[in-house]
């Protein structure tokens, strides 16, 4: 033991000796260099350490090591899908890192490459101004010296730089570049007189002095044959296309001209043999009992429109005629009892149809197109009688209901008012302006005293006719805009189709209150303004929406009593006979018209 502590001692003074030692090295004046004895400690071996285990390669595992930090480090990438780390917090609360600058850890970022190996910048010039400087001394001899940093000092024929006043071949003046092209112009007319032409090569069409003196532009000789007035067929030509392009600019915009008004008649005869009219309802056509069934088949298909259908009108108590608004700029009116064909088109708007209303007895009707045009059409004739504008679009044309009132008309446009026409004088006779959006319907309830629209604001607003001042205003944070609103036939009831997938039911009484009982859900017409009606008798509700559907729902229990596939695309439109009870039409931005029995 007492070895044990006597080599431990010596150890120890070993180990302190050593540390003193650097300090001494650093300061060889000092006093404790000369005490000190190398035979003081005895002499240690360092040997190397000796392992029994195999060397082991661990390249590959270094690599792996690193590639994982760097994968566990780096921020995560925002586009993709999956996350095959754990990742810490830090990389998920990192910042996005754009591409790398040049000089990054990670080299070069693909984007900012402008060079194979890598990004070249704009060290010492500007390119113009190597350019400028390049072409003058080749031009001149001198140029500016790129190395002198007051930029005063030029290189190169001193003598050329005085005379031409250090000027660069980009700022000659003007004056002076006419000058040179007039110089030279003489230069070349000079040489050429000078030369002696041979005559032959002067003569010879295949030697270059022909080519010289005979060259010619390619529209040289269509000037000096030109024809100076137009012939009889040539100018009758001219005046076809110059009123056909009139036609297809007309009603597009302001500035163009009106596009003439036509119908074309596609029936046999516009009189039968008693001298009825084509229009005339049929004699026999009567409602044989009040129950309405709802349509299972389909009768009957319209396909004379080559756009999207965007209304369809069956006509005024009878139905024995079906109008329908074409977004290919025409109305149409079919047969719907007898032959089941087109009847008559009427071409006047130049842009897509939106909202057409027949007056209460069928011989007129209205339509309103893209155009911001209004007409009032003849049925029988096809006649334009009147045409109405107030350079806005507008989005729905009604008549007042009562026999006496079917001079005016009231038209919701898209500058958010609603303009009451006297159709008679042709003057505007009232505005109604409350909306904060475009409106879109107009209903008259409470024997046409009142009538409640509907806007894109989503409120609904009533009005006493005649009066511009709203008597009922109804806005709730849970409304969405109301692009179609329908009349119960007991008309006690307004049904609105809400663009949140349902229809709402209002009261038409003093409170025009919401039914919160009634409620009509299903199908899917957000975005779009589908259609919402009634069955004569009152006791079904139906709807298209934006799969091509049409649904029936039973008014008391507001359960969905049966679907149809009716369209591809949008089911835009739909009405229920006035006397056949379960024969429904519709309409769809397919172009076509059906018929359900």
């Amino acid at each position: 033991m007492d070895l044990l502590r006597s080599y431990a001692i010596t150890n120890d003074e070993d180990e302190e000796q050593q540390e003193e030692e650097p300090e001494q090295d650093q300061n060889p004046n000092s006093t404790s260099s000369a005490q000190s004895s190398p035979d003081s400690s005895p002499l240690r071996i360092s040997l190397p350490s000796k392992s029994s285990a195999p060397k082991v390669d661990d390249t590959m595992l270094a690599l792996t090591v690193a590639q994982t930090n760097q994968t566990l480090n780096r921020p995560i990438d925002p586009v993709q899908h999956a996350v095959a780390f754990n990742p810490t917090f830090d990389q998920l609360w990192a910042p996005i890192y754009g591409p790398a600058h040049p000089y990054s850890k990670d080299g070069i970022a693909q984007g900012m490459r402008n060079h194979k190996l890598g990004f070249v910048e704009n060290a010492a010039i500007e390119p113009f101004v190597f350019d400028e400087q390049y072409n003058t001394f080749h031009k001149y001899g001198y140029a500016a010296d790129p190395s002198a940093s007051a930029g005063n000092n030029y290189v190169g024929d001193l003598e050329a730089l005085q005379k031409n006043d250090g000027i660069s071949v980009y700022n000659i003046p003007q004056h002076e570049q006419k000058k040179r092209k007039i110089e030279k112009k003489n230069e070349a007319t000079d040489g050429e007189e000078n030369e002696e032409v041979d005559a032959t090569e002067l003569d010879n069409p295949a030697s270059d002095v022909w080519l010289m003196k005979n060259r010619k532009s390619p529209w040289s000789g269509k000037k000096e044959g030109m024809q100076t007035e137009l012939t009889e067929e040539q100018k009758k030509y001219a005046e076809e296309y110059a009123k056909k392009k009139a036609e297809e600019k007309g009603g597009g915009g302001d500035k163009g001209e009106a596009l003439t008004d036509k119908s074309t008649f596609h029936g046999k005869e516009e009189r039968d043999y008693q001298g009825r009219s084509w229009i005339a309802p049929p004699k026999d056509a009567k409602a044989t009992n009040d129950h309405c069934y709802i349509p299972k088949r389909l009768v009957h298909t319209w396909s004379g429109h080559t756009k999207g259908v965007s209304a369809i009108r069956f006509f005024p108590k009878h139905g024995h005629l079906i109008l329908s608004a074409g977004m290919d700029t025409k109305v149409k009116i079919w047969d719907v009892f007898n032959s089941g064909k087109c009847m008559r088109t009427y071409m006047g708007h130049s842009m897509a149809v939106r909202d057409i209303s027949f007056c209460n007895d069928g011989s007129k009707f209205l339509s309103a197109g893209y155009d911001k045009k209004i007409k009032y059409w003849d049925t029988e004739t096809g006649k334009v009688i009147s045409t109405f504008s107030t350079g806005k679009i507008p989005y729905v044309v009604k008549l007042n209901p009562d026999d006496d009132k079917q001079n005016i008309l009231l038209a919701g446009m898209s500058d958010k008012k609603i303009v009451q026409w006297d159709m008679n004088t042709g003057q505007i006779t009232q505005e109604y302006d409350q909306h904060l959006g475009a409106v879109n319907t107009i209903t008259f309830v409470d024997n046409n005293r009142r009538f409640v629209t509907s806007s894109d604001d989503k409120s609904l607003r009533v009005w006493e006719f005649g009066i511009p001042v709203v008597i009922k205003y109804i806005s709730e944070p849970h409304m969405h805009s109301m692009p179609s609103i329908s009349l119960h036939p007991n008309t006690n009831w307004l049904a609105a189709q809400s663009l949140d997938n349902q229809i709402l039911i209002y009261s038409t009484r003093e409170r025009f209150q919401l039914n919160k009982k009634k409620r009509f859900a299903g199908h899917i017409v957000a975005g779009y303004a589908c259609q919402v009606n009634f069955s004569p008798d009152g006791r079904f509700v139906m709807s298209g929406d934006g799969e091509g559907k049409c649904w029936f729902w039973d008014w008391k229990s507001c359960k969905v009593f049966r679907t149809l596939k009716c369209h591809e695309g949008v089911c835009i439109g739909c009405e229920w006979h006035p006397l056949e009870q379960s024969k429904v039409a519709t309409c769809g931005w397919d172009g076509l018209i059906k018929y359900w029995d």
